[in-house]
């Protein structure tokens, strides 16, 4: 991968919004881990005939592969690449650590994926200079510290920013790899000269269909779309997007940074390589999935009320189950026995060939006065005699004790799994399973209430 080298941008007050972008994450952090890949194409993604492009190398990108590429094309496109299945634990390890150096600038990150988040930095001026100065210490401390590239940009608000970040990349073209600065910073006045030669797709909310819609008015860039009336581009895109792009096309963005935005949801889902009709593999997969969802929110001290399976068989048809209880969970024993209820509904005959867990109505985890896990309880009223999905029922007597225990056991798993390695510890029917696939991430999705731009 070619080597960043920073570079210093101008120097303008207001410009307080930070950006902080790692470079091809995934496929970095296993150059990183494996150092005789480093100047090779390396591609991470799923491995199965049906899998994606997570994330890879610039030396890739010059064969045309990108991120959401079926990974027989880009098999195709890059025949002497090597491809690695993703290792989303390490990447949450790193992205961690990123998080606490960030943290160290200002209390105000509000994480946006694990390999970027947004800053504002208007309070840490006197103890770490100008945003220029800033932006470099952010840029030089990942290096430094992670051992891996990321792009910094900064401006007067997050849409700039962002862009500037982008601004801030390395390229890739059949012709080579060229270094992109490192680091970009867009002050207030330099925004419009920014902007202007811009493609309009690059402006949030610009799809394939509004890309059209503006094309046959005339409007590639966002310089031309900033010349357009905002009553035109209403009258042609509807009141809110089209006034939402005309402020963006002039650089106005009222969005703040959120920091420790809530949580709407988190779920995980496995597409398999084949259709799968097995309900004992089926149940497998659900394990596997599970305990990734439950890790997560315990590591997160986060709890939620609904479990919803997600089912999407051969034919593409996506269905959904739920189940809402009265107490929150957050172990896989309790999400488990919701789950493994509503797959017992499903019909796997035809073939599934997605499947999905995800635990909704987030709340922060916590415990009742006598000590006993408010959010364990609900696995064993499910348990009980005649209970299933659909029958929330009742603690019943002696299930705190027993909820406590399995809240014991959850917490002996996590101090395990914190000192030796999320994969210490696996679900028993995991240990045997020999599909090869990779481990999918787990899907943190944030409340669209709770101020998040939304990023096409």
């Amino acid at each position: 991968m070619a080597e960043l080298t920073a570079t210093v941008g101008p120097t303008s007050s207001g410009a307080d919004v930070v950006h902080v972008d790692m470079d091809a994450f995934f496929a970095s952090v296993e150059v990183l881990d494996r150092p005789e890949l480093v100047g090779r194409p390396v591609i991470v993604g799923g491995t199965g005939s049906r899998g994606v492009v997570a994330a890879c190398t610039y030396e890739a990108r010059r064969y045309g592969v990108h991120s959401a590429m079926p990974m027989s094309l880009a098999r195709r496109a890059c025949p002497g690449a090597v491809v690695l299945p993703g290792r989303f634990d390490r990447y949450r390890e790193i992205s961690d650590r990123l998080h606490r150096i960030l943290l160290d600038v200002t209390p105000i990150v509000e994480r946006i994926a694990l390999d970027e988040a947004f800053l504002d930095v208007s309070g840490a001026h006197r103890l770490f200079g100008d945003t220029t100065a800033i932006a470099h210490l952010l840029h030089d401390r990942v290096a430094g510290e992670l051992h891996l590239p990321c792009s910094v940009g900064a401006g007067p608000v997050k849409f700039i920013a962002k862009l500037a970040s982008e601004a801030a990349k390395p390229s890739a073209t059949p012709a080579g790899i060229t270094a992109g600065a490192g680091v970009v910073v867009v002050g207030p006045a330099e925004v419009n000269e920014f902007l202007e030669p811009h493609p309009v797709g690059a402006l949030w909310g610009v799809g394939p269909v509004a890309a059209r819609r503006l094309a046959s008015i005339g409007v590639a860039t966002v310089g031309d779309l900033a010349g357009v009336p905002e009553r035109t581009i209403v009258r042609l895109l509807g009141a809110r997007a089209g006034g939402q792009l005309a402020r963006l096309a002039r650089g106005l963005d009222d969005r703040p940074v959120v920091p420790d935005r809530p949580h709407k949801s988190v779920g995980k889902e496995r597409t398999f390589p084949v259709d799968e009709v097995d309900p004992g593999r089926l149940h497998q997969h659900l394990v596997g999935l599970v305990d990734g969802v439950a890790d997560h929110l315990r590591s997160a001290h986060l709890a939620g009320r609904t479990v919803v399976l997600k089912v999407r068989t051969a034919d593409f048809t996506t269905s959904t189950r739920s189940h809402t209880s009265a107490q929150p969970v957050d172990t896989a024993a309790a999400i488990l026995t919701v789950a493994s209820g509503l797959l017992e509904s499903v019909d796997a005959s035809p073939g599934i060939r997605l499947l999905g867990v995800s635990v909704t109505g987030i709340t922060p985890a916590g415990a009742d006065p006598d000590g006993v896990s408010e959010v364990s309880q609900l696995a064993f009223a499910l348990e009980g005699p005649g209970a299933g999905p659909g029958d929330e029922g009742g603690p019943g007597p002696g299930r705190p004790a027993v909820a406590g225990a399995w809240s014991q056991v959850a917490e002996a798993v996590d101090a395990v799994r914190s000192r030796y390695g999320r994969t210490s510890l696996r679900p028993a029917a995991l240990v045997s399973d020999g599909d090869g696939g990779s481990r999918p991430d787990v899907q943190v999705r944030p409340d669209p209430n709770a101020g998040r731009p939304t990023v096409p």
